[in-house]
């Protein structure tokens, strides 16, 4: 491709890493190959998360990486994966920026233009996934969360997303430390789209113990910072257990004048224990809710730590 045709505007990509010594540098060589043609100026930001393997070693042997504006910011202590690409993001300059947090390659390399062709003509969020996740724990959380999620746009799984400066500064409007991007995103009120695609293959899937611990933890606090599904536990309780008071009631009024001799004090314990139980699980809704009001306040800090920014 000629250079005249190049796309002026600066492009980040910031990638995340922990452990993948084995795919790291043929990964980012693609990348970095994808926006050489198509870009006049982009930088690559990789962010280290306390990885024990050999990762690091491995970019700054290869000498055709070192010809490239890329830095890596390596984290003081294993932080996970949404807090490392805040990181990440913080340091990007570009007018745009790429969000790879996974480095699977099941994808045409096309699709990274293409997602940034899509953003141009009018969105602030593009994201790029699969048509179909082979995870169940993935299909069930994207279920829960998307049916009682506030937001209109649907969460699924995705290899990568860009997004315009527009959306970063929105998302960091709203909360400093962000706990899911992906939901964070979603509720920005800016505008989004998903790109689909069929999988090439699965030869580069891995499955990371050490990863899926992190996620299944931020699975669990997104659902509880993002959706009003405790809540809706909780009043659902409560309505049960009401319902149970007022068919007691109603059972005890039949008895009560009715010839038949129930156990003594069996009506009235019933009575007691569904309607304590009905106002205990009310309270708890209210406590559900002004605790939830609690967690957005504590999610408003920024909570991350660098020990140290280099160049390849």
């Amino acid at each position: 491709m000629n250079s005249s045709v190049k796309e002026k505007k600066l492009i980040s990509a910031v990638i995340y890493l922990h452990n993948d010594e084995d795919r790291i540098v043929p990964f980012l060589k693609k990348i970095v190959h994808v926006l050489e043609i198509n870009f006049e100026s982009f930088e690559i930001i990789i962010v280290n998360d306390c990885s024990y393997d050999d990762s690091v070693e491995k970019l700054k042997k290869d000498e055709f990486l070192k010809n490239y504006n890329i830095s890596i910011i390596n984290m003081s202590i294993r932080q996970g994966l949404e807090v490392s690409m805040t990181a990440g993001i913080d340091l990007s300059m570009g007018d745009f920026v790429y969000e790879f947090d996974d480095l699977t390659l099941d994808y045409k390399e096309t699709l990274i233009t293409k997602a940034y062709h899509h953003i141009v003509s009018g969105f602030d969020i593009v994201s790029v996934a699969p048509t179909s996740d082979n995870s169940f724990v993935s299909r069930v959380f994207y279920q829960i969360f998307n049916r009682f999620s506030k937001s209109r746009y649907k969460l699924r799984s995705e290899r990568f997303r860009i997004l315009s400066r527009r959306a970063i500064n929105r998302a960091y409007s709203i909360s400093k430390a962000i706990p899911y991007r992906k939901a964070l995103y979603a509720n920005s009120g800016l505008k989004m789209d998903a790109i689909t695609y069929l999988k090439l293959s699965d030869e580069n899937v891995t499955s990371k113990k050490e990863k899926s611990v992190f996620r299944n933890r931020m699975a669990l606090n997104s659902i509880i910072i993002y959706t009003n599904l405790a809540f809706k536990i909780a009043i659902g309780i409560t309505i049960l257990l009401f319902c149970i008071t007022m068919f007691s009631g109603i059972y005890a009024f039949v008895i009560y004048f009715s010839n038949q001799k129930p156990i003594e004090g069996w009506t009235t314990t019933m009575l007691l224990m569904s309607g304590s139980f009905s106002g205990l699980f009310f309270i708890l809704a209210i406590i559900i809710k002004y605790l939830s009001l609690i967690v957005e306040l504590i999610y408003s800090k920024k909570t991350y730590l660098v020990e140290s920014v280099e160049r390849i």
